[in-house]
Formats: structure tokens, sequence, C-alpha cells
């Protein structure tokens, strides 16, 4: 068997065993681990790769930025600044149509910007969000789907997780990785918006919902306590970084130590809550991490089988344009979103598409945003959307099915979709900031 067929068998396995429950850092690295072996017959040489990969990835010093990132998410979440910004929101659309999902909108993507996890977002807005819109009658699918939704804005809006991995795997600077999410993360909430308005407007059965007539507006120093601390974190980590004053690892720890004065100043962080957010940062870092180390295994892998090269001489052969190319990526993106996780979709699908890239003189700044808002769509998808599995869990209610999360979010998988043809027809929208 040929290199190539080996490389063909090995991506297809990996595919398979992950689909199977096997955790994914072992299907990537024991299967390629194997794949080297079998493709050099040379034991030695796999190990010797294995070593490099750990000593190439995991050992850098922008890794850094994850357990730091992590940790003043955490924070950050136990401080209740999510709980906060929403309190806000909601007072301001209240008496909209639809308004508390716009709210829920709102104060996701301001929260994604200080927490960079999807799953932390969906987890703290299913506790505060959906008992809300339930108590004003909205209809039970909309509730869950517009967590659901603006959840996936913590992958896309920084600091990212799923930003920092694609800038290892495609060797991009994590700083500009950062910037370059901003403007479409900011465009996937106000298209969130538009689109509830444009539900509450044609369809208000869907939305559900009656006016909010007992509510009051918060009193404006009150909305500044709430919103101030979270505000000042992001010009502090954001600004930082743009500005130049600080790099990316050094924003991750002046992050950190804000968000605990923040926390200890609200009285919201105990020695026993600290330690919590200590282990917690831990359990995600080495997981991420070891994901990583995965991942460059896998890499050297598609190489030595000359993978990537073939499939960019078979398209080439083929007059491919960059429409059919990126029509390819984004249907196999939307493909494996219903069986993976973002992170190994990433992994797998970024390193054969990267070689017919680059030739083509596109910003892998720019496709690294298609990617992440591409596979975050899978979030949204049966039978693997993650978002829609940890709303159902956070709620424990039995109104609420996973068909109910998964047929709530089914509009905003869309909106989605339509922001990243954007993105894909527009690219400066991921480079504004960059340019």
């Amino acid at each position: 068997m040929s290199p190539f067929e080996l490389g063909m068998w090995s991506v297809g396995a990996i595919v398979f065993l992950i689909y199977m429950g096997v955790y994914i850092p072992i299907a990537l690295g024991v299967v390629s681990f194997v794949s080297i072996w079998l493709m050099r017959d040379n034991f030695d040489l796999a190990m010797n790769l294995l070593k490099i990969a750990v000593g190439d990835s995991v050992m850098e010093y922008t890794f850094a930025t994850v357990p730091l990132f992590t940790f003043m998410g955490l924070v950050v979440s136990k401080a209740g600044l999510g709980s906060d910004v929403y309190e806000v929101m909601s007072s301001g659309f209240r008496r909209v149509k639809g308004g508390i999902g716009m709210a829920t909108v709102g104060a996701n993507a301001v929260f994604a910007a200080v927490t960079g996890s999807s799953i932390a977002s969906a987890s703290v807005f299913s506790k505060v969000s959906v008992p809300q819109m339930l108590q004003y009658d909205y209809n039970p699918r909309f509730a869950v789907g517009v967590v659901a939704g603006s959840s996936v804005l913590g992958m896309i809006i920084p600091p990212s997780a799923m930003l920092i991995i694609y800038s290892f795997v495609a060797e991009q600077s994590v700083g500009e990785m950062f910037l370059a999410g901003v403007v479409p993360g900011l465009m996937l909430a106000f298209a969130y918006v538009a689109a509830i308005w444009f539900m509450g407007r044609f369809f208000p059965d869907f939305v559900g919902g009656r006016p909010a007539s007992d509510y009051e507006m918060l009193p404006w120093g009150e909305i500044a306590s709430k919103t101030l601390p979270i505000i000042g974190l992001i010009v502090v980590v954001l600004g930082g970084i743009y500005t130049g004053w600080l790099t990316p690892v050094e924003a991750g720890a002046t992050g950190s130590v804000v968000a605990l004065l923040i926390a200890l100043v609200r009285r919201r962080m105990t020695l026993h809550s600290f330690w919590e957010a200590l282990l917690e940062t831990g359990h995600i870092t080495a997981s991420i991490l070891f994901l990583i180390t995965a991942a460059s295994i896998y890499s050297r892998m598609l190489g030595l089988a000359g993978l990537p090269n073939e499939l960019g001489d078979l398209l080439a052969g083929s007059n491919a344009s960059f429409f059919i190319i990126m029509l390819l990526y984004v249907l196999m993106m939307l493909f494996l979103g219903t069986l993976l996780d973002t992170a190994s979709i990433i992994l797998i699908v970024v390193p054969l598409f990267l070689p017919l890239i680059e030739p083509m003189g596109l910003s892998l700044v720019w496709f690294g945003i298609i990617t992440v808002v591409g596979a975050e769509i899978g979030l949204l998808t049966p039978p693997l959307g993650i978002s829609c599995f940890v709303i159902k869990a956070t709620l424990n209610d039995d109104r609420i099915s996973l068909k109910d999360v998964f047929l709530g979010a089914l509009p905003f998988a869309g909106v989605m979709l339509i922001v990243l043809i954007l993105l894909i027809r527009y690219p400066a929208l991921s480079l504004a900031i960059l340019n």
C-alpha cells in the first residue's frame, strides 16, 4: 500500500474512531503514529517524530495564552458578570417583540469577549435567559434556540480557544487571529438580532412572548456598575493587543489579574471557588494542549503521505476555481460538523486545504475566520451539536426536549451560513482591523 493510500485510510480511520466515541487526541495520535510507522517501516522514526511534535507544539511560549484566557473566563463567569450584562441588555430590549432574545444575543457577545467559550456561554445563559423567556410566554423552542445560536459567539469573538488552535495549525499570529475575529463576531451578533426582529415581525407564533409592561428600566447608576467592569476588562485585553502594548500572553495574564480583582471587589470569589477555577483551568488546558500535540503528529503524517499535495494536484488538474474549492471546503466542514466537534474539524481539515489556499495568495488569517465560523455551525446541528446538549443538560426541564433545542437552533444555523458566505465573498470584512 502506497503512502498516499495509507494517508487516505488514516484520515478515514480517525473520523471513524472519533465518531465511535474514541477520545479525539487518542484517535489522532495513535492512528498517525501507526501510519508513519507503516509508511516508513521504521518504529524509531515514528517515535522521533512524536518527540518533535511534543517539543514543537505545547512547549511554545504562545500557548501560555490557553491557561491564561481560560482562567480569566472562568473567573468572569464565577463573578457573575454574564448575568449582570444580560440584566442590562434585557432592560433595554424588554419592550421590543423578541426583545429578551435580542438581549441574550447582546449579552452573549459581550460575555464572549472575555470568556472565549461557547460552552460557558450556553451554560450561563441557559440559567439566566431561558427561565425569563418562559416566564413571559416565549415559545420554548425559540428560547433555547436563541441561547444555542448566540453561544457560538464565544468561539469567534476573541479570546477564542478555536482561534488559538487554528493559529497553531496554520502557523499564524494569535494576536492577528484575535483582531480578525472582532468584526465577523459583531457581524454575526447583529445578524442574529436582525433575524430575531424578522421572526418576531413575520413569524410571531414561533417567537411568542407578551409585552413586559411590568418591567422598569434600570437606573443609570446600576447600569454603570454592572457594565463598566466587563467593558474595562475588554478594553484592557483587546485594547492592549490592538495597540501593541501587550502580547497575547501578556494580555491574558493582565486580564486574569483584572478579572480576579473584579471578583474580589464584588465579593464573588472565595478560596473554594478560586481553587475550583484553578482546577478547571488545568483540566481544560491539559485537554487542549494534548489535542494540539496529537494534531502536530497528524500534520506530519499527512506530509509524509503527500496527501495535501495530491489533493492540490487533483484540484489543479480539474481546473477548480476559487468558488469550487471554497464550496468543497464549506460542504466538508458542514458534513463533519454533524459528527465532530469544532476542534476536531479544524485539526483534520485545515492541514489538507492549506497547501491549496497558500498558492492562491489568500490570507491565512481570513481562511482561519472562515474555518472557525464554518466549523461552529456544527455546534448547532445534530447529532453532535455540543451547545445544544449543554443547554439541555443545564436546563434539566422535561418540558424542553433535545429535539426542541435543535429545531430552535436551526434558524440561527441558517443565519451563520449566510454570514459565512458574506465573509467568503468579502475577505476585507475579516481583515478590516488588521489593514
